[in-house]
């Protein structure tokens, strides 16, 4: 059931509602292949990607989403794991017509990409992951800087995620705080305490440690060597454990997907491309 249609620009926006949930959706449309769909990280709204889609190939049509209780989608009336909310992304890209896709996940969204390629094996076809790991199981970084993930006052304080910045994110942003706060700025709709907690809960209690060696998707794995959230040896140990990975390290930080897309878009554009079992 899609409830609302708003046209903003080159993106196309909907309230898609399926399995209890309403999820927006943002699709920019391009000229066919396989469609990529983004997962965005942990309370950030839909709108945080933008520099990463205006850097990715235009031939592509790319998908984004507010999981509940983040941006315009409405929090989870229950906490949610992993699991159910890739049910849900199935069950809203079925909705909106797509079959098979690639999947990027991002820090907290790289989880739930990983678990939507485990779920379905036909319909993911390749699958990128960027600043993340393996959930509850991974190497951690420093307490004093997991501690500021705790609140969402980053999203809304934009005073605060300057100055915060360097310490939790590392990479280009070190020097450059208010980049930061200027991305986050851009979101259109306040996300719920809620919702953050929800998604702080989802990731607590998973992990997909065990599940890597079966996903056999082809996968490009984005690391930064300056990333105080997610140290770059848990890329190093995902490239281990996925059959068929290519690991691409950088030297910037947890967010340069986004703060430096214009490095970043062309690697991801080649993968998708590229043929045969390595990028």
């Amino acid at each position: 059931m899609r409830e609302f249609v708003n046209n903003r620009s080159e993106f196309e926006e909907r309230l898609v509602a399926v399995g209890g949930q309403r999820i927006r959706v943002s699709i920019r449309r391009g000229d066919g292949g396989v469609p990529l769909v983004l997962c965005n990280g942990i309370g950030a709204s839909l709108e945080v990607l933008e520099p990463l889609v205006h850097e990715l190939d235009p031939a592509t049509t790319v998908i984004r989403f507010d999981v509940p209780g983040v941006g315009a989608s409405p929090q989870s009336f229950a906490p949610y794991g992993f699991p159910y909310l890739a049910w849900v992304l199935g069950r809203a890209l079925t909705e909106l017509g797509f079959g098979v896709v690639d999947v990027l996940g991002l820090s907290w969204g790289g989880a739930l990409a990983q678990q939507f390629a485990f779920q379905n094996p036909w319909r993911c076809r390749r699958l990128v992951l960027v600043a993340t790991g393996t959930g509850a199981l991974m190497v951690p970084g420093h307490p004093r800087v997991l501690a500021k993930m705790m609140t969402p006052r980053r999203f809304s304080d934009p005073h605060y995620a300057a100055a915060i910045a360097g310490d939790l994110y590392g990479g280009s942003v070190r020097d450059n705080g208010e980049d930061v706060a200027r991305l986050f700025g851009k979101q259109e709709y306040p996300g719920s305490r809620i919702g953050y907690v929800h998604q702080l809960m989802a990731g607590s209690i998973w992990t997909s440690l065990f599940a890597l060696p079966v996903i056999r998707q082809r996968t490009l794995i984005i690391a930064g060597t300056d990333d105080p959230i997610i140290p770059v040896v848990n890329a190093h140990i995902m490239n281990r454990l996925l059959p068929r990975s290519t690991l691409h390290l950088h030297d910037g930080g947890h967010v340069d997907l986004v703060t430096n897309s214009t490095a970043l878009a062309p690697v991801i554009d080649e993968f998708r491309r590229s043929r045969g079992r390595r990028p």
